[in-house]
């Protein structure tokens, strides 16, 4: 089977990570890959703000799950990740979800391939702009001209992903 179909078909979604650091010339790698997806127009109207350091990262779920009103012992930490990836646009881009999705693939698809897990995550997009996200999004340096589109969880899986749920065959038509 082609190599990049067998990636796209056994890449799983990872939710349970292991405390094993990702090292920094293989999160450079993914990085690349994310630059290199399409973007409406050619803009390439996105950063990529990445961090290892685990502080930050449970600094930020714990801002998101204020920022949600989850219950205090509630846990909720971006499923353990040892590195996260903040796609943000400019407020006013038009194409910031699609570009965001491109985007994202490429991450995880690029992961996968260096053997790193990785989880979609969404809830920062709907809490970017509460006062205490939005402190520390500025203190990674990104501003308040900018919406949140994704983040993406990275590490090592503390355990066997599992299989993918079955596909609907239904999805796909030929029409002739």
């Amino acid at each position: 089977m082609n190599e990049v179909i067998k990636n796209i078909l056994t890449r799983r979604s990872c939710r349970n990570f292991s405390d094993k650091q990702i090292d920094r010339k293989e999160l450079e790698q993914i990085l690349k890959a994310a630059v290199y997806a399409p973007t409406g127009r050619g803009s390439q109207d996105w950063t990529f703000t990445a961090t290892a350091d685990k502080v930050k990262i449970l600094d930020l779920a714990d801002a998101v799950k204020k920022a949600l009103n989850m219950p205090r012992d509630a846990v909720y930490n971006f499923y353990n990740a040892t590195a996260i990836v903040i796609i943000a646009n400019d407020r006013n881009y038009k194409y910031a979800k699609q570009d965001c999705g491109a985007a994202m693939e490429n991450i995880m698809l690029a992961a996968h391939s260096l053997g790193i897990a990785s989880c979609w995550i969404n809830q920062l997009c709907d809490t970017y702009d509460d006062p205490g996200v939005r402190s520390l999004l500025e203190s990674f340096g990104i501003g308040k001209d900018k919406i949140v589109s994704a983040v993406a969880a990275l590490g090592y899986a503390a355990s066997p992903v599992g299989e993918p749920a079955p596909r609907k065959a239904e999805a796909i038509n030929f029409i002739d």
